[in-house]
């Protein structure tokens, strides 16, 4: 039976580089958020969402505005839990059918974003937290995206302590060190192929 590892952090903590090296190893790995992306550019789930909001959401190229949704929905967290019911369930869906496409490799890690925020460690065999100094997280999101500190904190505070995160976690990687966070996961890899 293949194992799933679920794989998470905070913003800016380097999940997706941690993401990407277990995939050059040849892993497979599920980015939840990028599933979720594809669904949100459907049809129906674009009429939908449109459907909980007063003001557009709708881009000129008919695609959501993910940007002024994710402004409405963290000044709202009733609009954020009626976005992810239409959400999650459709991505749940989608990470059932690609587990069954590779039901043959050990273990397979799946990336989400708010894994212990949703109860996510129920369903994974064991949970990787990738986390940084916050300075240092801060500074990662404001040289990657457009945006200023006092959204960045924002996003924060609407994501679990770090603390809390550590408690549910079963392993930690600190990844300030590229190189150390590399050899950390070559040695998680063995443990992982074995649990």
């Amino acid at each position: 039976m293949t194992k799933i590892i679920g794989l998470t952090g905070g913003i800016g903590s380097g999940k997706t580089t941690v993401a990407k090296y277990f995939a050059s190893k040849g892993i497979p790995v599920y980015i939840a958020d990028e599933a979720a992306k594809e669904i949100m550019n459907t049809k129906a789930v674009i009429q939908q969402v449109q459907a909980l909001f007063s003001e557009n959401v709708i881009l000129d190229n008919s695609q959501l505005n993910r940007e002024f949704i994710r402004e409405l929905v963290f000044k709202d967290k009733n609009k954020l839990a009626q976005l992810n019911s239409i959400i999650h369930p459709k991505v749940t869906l989608d990470f059932e059918n690609w587990l069954k496409k590779n039901k043959d490799a050990p273990f397979i890690i799946k990336e989400v974003a708010i894994l212990f925020e949703t109860n996510g460690q129920d369903y994974c065999d064991a949970t990787i937290l990738v986390t940084a100094p916050l300075e240092t997280r801060i500074q990662r999101v404001l040289e990657r995206d457009k945006t200023s500190k006092d959204n960045i904190l924002q996003i924060i505070q609407n994501q679990l302590p770090e603390e809390q995160k550590i408690r549910l976690a079963t392993y930690v990687i600190e990844n300030e060190n590229l190189e150390k966070t590399y050899e950390f996961i070559d040695i998680l890899i063995k443990k992982l192929n074995n649990i």
